[in-house]
């Protein structure tokens, strides 16, 4: 089924809506705290009961499934771009190649320029490969796309594992010993020390120069970091969203009864996996190699199951409220989703770094929260008026243009 230039699908505006407003329930913590806060209150931001259970409830229900319903979401657009390019009798490939291209640019600008956790060049690399793919069907789309995420289960489980493995050697060895030297350095990264913070958070609350020196110096290889270690599950994400495009799932057109059971089904089996681990980490009092298996590892098989549930819930959501003002509010932030993920980089990162209100590693975890609305109101205050006097977002726009080396139209001509 062709989809011409002109079709929008409610369904696919409102999740990609959801999905960039509700991503920065998680990284409001990468943008104000140290890095490793993100896995682990104990590192920074607090243990008090009220951070607690923020951490806890980012852990159970947000953390990696908003990135894994954006990248779903991602497979499923790119379909779409292809369906239009061949509707319209252009190649499908130049097309994508030249949205990669310049969408790989606008994520290293993203990272250098404004803050380090910019997904859009791990997005462009990783869509390079999945449009190899493109013409598998969903099947096949979902077979090979499993495969290649256990595969990645298997090895993330092995690499953070030994680390437990070395840390038993480095108990028996005891300690000053060379393997529990071993040991020390291999945790350096992980179990952040106070010198490590200290220098994180006086770095983050000095001017934006020496934000920027800092990057160029010491995290240059930070984006081609990321598709290494995001590789595994981000391309069977991206299939998986191909493929549930292909099978209509996306689109909203399944019966009811098999979004409710997607749903709930996928939701429930995920949190079952999930909630042991959670109290896993509470009890060893967020022992750090805990955490970072419990995170980088063991939570995979939940996140993949959660994912697919939520999107499965927010359609049965958006079918329910179709008519609703707010909404369709929710689907034009979705239609501005690059305008508003890079838009709230900006906003975030002048509230907390030295070159803004400098709140950078001021504020406890569960107190953040209380910025997370505010971005919400202004992407639900202006993406709707704009869009009703122009076709698409700034960036959207910027975006277009310069991957057809065109100016495209911008303003809704009303007559």
């Amino acid at each position: 089924m062709n989809a011409p230039e002109t079709t929008r699908y409610l369904t696919l505006d409102a999740l990609r809506g959801f999905a960039v407003m509700g991503i920065l329930l998680m990284n409001i913590i990468a943008f104000s705290m140290p890095e490793m806060a993100y896995m682990s209150p104990s590192v920074y931001g607090g243990t008090d009961t009220p951070d607690v259970i923020a951490w806890l409830l980012s852990f159970l229900f947000i953390d990696g499934k908003m990135r894994g319903l954006f990248t779903i979401l991602f497979g499923a657009s790119m379909m779409l771009v292809i369906e239009r390019a061949q509707a319209k009798g252009e190649n499908p490939a130049k097309v994508h190649y030249s949205r990669m291209l310049w969408l790989a640019l606008f994520g290293l600008a993203h990272y250098f320029l404004i803050w380090w956790g910019d997904i859009l060049f791990l997005y462009a690399i990783i869509g390079c490969v999945a449009f190899l793919m493109a013409h598998w069907d969903s099947k096949r789309l979902i077979r090979i796309g499993l495969l290649i995420y256990c595969v990645g289960f298997v090895v993330f489980l092995l690499f953070t594992g030994s680390l437990i493995y070395l840390q038993a050697l480095a108990i028996e060895a005891g300690p000053g010993s060379a393997m529990d030297m071993e040991y020390q350095e291999a945790m350096k990264d992980i179990a952040t020390s106070a010198s490590a913070l200290t220098k994180d958070i006086a770095i983050h609350q000095g001017s934006y120069t020496t934000i920027f020196a800092d990057k160029l110096a010491e995290h240059w290889w930070g984006p081609i970091g990321m598709v290494l270690m995001s590789f595994p599950e981000t391309l069977p994400f991206m299939m998986i969203g191909m493929a549930l495009y292909k099978k209509r799932f996306m689109t909203g057109e399944w019966e009811t009864a098999r979004y409710k059971k997607f749903g709930i089904g996928f939701t429930f089996m995920g949190l079952l996996l999930l909630v042991p681990l959670a109290a896993l980490m509470i009890l060893n009092q967020f022992d750090p190699l805990i955490d970072f298996n419990s995170s980088m590892a063991w939570s995979m098989p939940s996140r993949l199951m959660m994912t697919i549930g939520y999107a499965a819930l927010f359609i049965l959501l958006i079918k329910a409220l179709s008519n609703s003002p707010l909404l369709h509010r929710i689907a034009a932030a979705g239609r501005m989703a690059f305008s508003n993920y890079i838009g709230t980089s900006i906003l975030m990162t002048f509230i907390f770094y030295g070159w803004g209100l400098g709140l950078y590693g001021q504020i406890d975890r569960a107190e953040l929260y209380l910025f997370v609305p505010s971005a919400w109101i202004i992407m639900l205050l202006w993406s709707k008026p704009w869009l009703m006097r122009f076709r698409y977002g700034p960036l959207e726009w910027l975006w277009r243009s310069l991957s057809r080396l065109e100016t495209q139209p911008l303003k809704i001509n009303r007559s």
